[in-house]
């Protein structure tokens, strides 16, 4: 049975050149990164090596990029920063965040019964009205942190960075952005965006897991989250993961390197599943629109709610792997946070599946796909 994988949003296949990358470094370059012996110092190499290359496809300098192991990390870390070293008393972001948000901050206000979190309304489409960011950091002189996804790792909602950047900028809010599913996948530049902070996570471009990393603006003053040694600039201790630091920083260049031509291929394959599904079934919908970032389609299908449990199950039975939300929930029955903001209850109710793809997928996979729905 051929294996149909369309679950790019929750983790992509690393490359090969990737993995042979990292095996080179983890045969050859085993020496600890902090020490001063010419083993050490040749890990040292490979890890600065890696932080340009990955600062230079965001427009930052080497020393504005701190490695961490997730995106979840990153998230927490910027967060908890904010709150207790920049002193922020007031936090402005949406209910579609990922968990690494939005849990975060439940505990943030949890700990400090002071700070405010405002929840931006969205449309239909998961989108802000950046009117009513405007409005929120113009009615308060508290100091504020501006914490908004790039990309919305359910529906494909897009943000424009260049515009909340602007707008933090005359409101002198600091700007987070977790653009764990848009970097390696689109330009980002954090000048132009004026990003105060930036957290990525290997695994969402073909690089391997556990190993990701925060731009940290220069001349911000936060302490680290985890204490210890002074790796990292001291901003976060622990020996680094030369291997997977190194991964990271060859996926990312193959991922800018071909980045025209896998646009042009994902985009292909995703107008093509859209033509598909209304073809097959002409009341399907999409949940956040067609419109979307263009590896990502949130497919409502126009099925009995008795299929809505099953789903997932019957279509990895058949071999392909799909999902209804965010994978770091995927063992939770509750309908997704997401789906939920911009759905109504009977819209819920049905079974709404998350493609993701990626430059491998072909209009066959959707083919196959369909095919299996429809045997249901």
């Amino acid at each position: 049975m051929k294996k149909i994988y369309l679950d790019n949003a929750a983790t992509t296949a690393v490359l090969p050149e990737v993995a042979q990358t990292m095996f080179e470094v983890l045969t050859h370059t085993y020496g600890n990164p902090s020490s001063t012996h010419s083993f050490g110092r040749e890990a040292k190499v490979q890890v600065e090596t890696a932080r340009k290359a990955i600062a230079k496809h965001i427009h930052a300098q080497a020393t504005e990029i701190i490695f961490t192991s997730c995106g979840t990390e990153g998230d927490n870390w910027v967060l908890q920063a904010a709150v207790n070293d920049l002193k922020v008393t007031r936090i402005v972001t949406t209910k579609l965040e990922h968990h690494a948000v939005l849990h975060t901050l439940a505990v943030l206000q949890l700990k400090n019964p002071e700070l405010e979190v405002v929840y931006l309304p969205v449309n239909s489409l998961g989108e802000i009205a950046y009117s009513d960011l405007e409005t929120v950091l113009s009615s308060s002189s508290a100091k504020t942190l501006v914490s908004l996804m790039h990309v919305n790792n359910e529906i494909g909602t897009v943000l424009d960075l260049v515009q909340v950047g602007a707008i933090c900028k005359a409101y002198q809010a600091y700007f987070h952005s977790d653009t764990v599913q848009a970097i390696g996948k689109t330009n980002i530049d954090v000048q132009a965006a004026n990003l105060d902070f930036l957290v990525a996570s290997a695994h969402k471009f073909h690089g391997p897991k556990g190993v990701g990393f925060v731009y940290v603006k220069k001349n911000t003053i936060i302490q680290p989250l985890l204490h210890g040694g002074e790796q990292e600039k001291g901003f976060r201790a622990g020996t680094e993961a030369v291997h997977q630091i190194v991964g990271m920083a060859k996926a990312l260049d193959l991922a800018y390197a071909n980045l025209g031509a896998q646009q042009q291929a994902v985009t292909a394959v995703k107008n093509y599943a859209i033509s598909a599904f209304k073809k097959a079934f002409p009341a399907v919908a999409f949940n956040g629109g067609e419109n979307g970032f263009y590896n990502i389609l949130n497919v409502r299908l126009p099925l009995s709610v008795d299929k809505t449990a099953m789903i997932l199950f019957y279509l990895d039975m058949k071999g392909i792997a799909v999902s209804r939300g965010s994978a770091c929930q995927s063992g939770s029955i509750k309908p997704s946070h997401v789906l939920a903001e911009i759905l109504d209850a009977n819209a819920l109710q049905v079974p709404s599946l998350r493609l993701s793809f990626s430059h491998e997928n072909t209009p066959e996979d959707i083919d196959a796909l369909i095919e299996a729905i429809q045997s249901m």
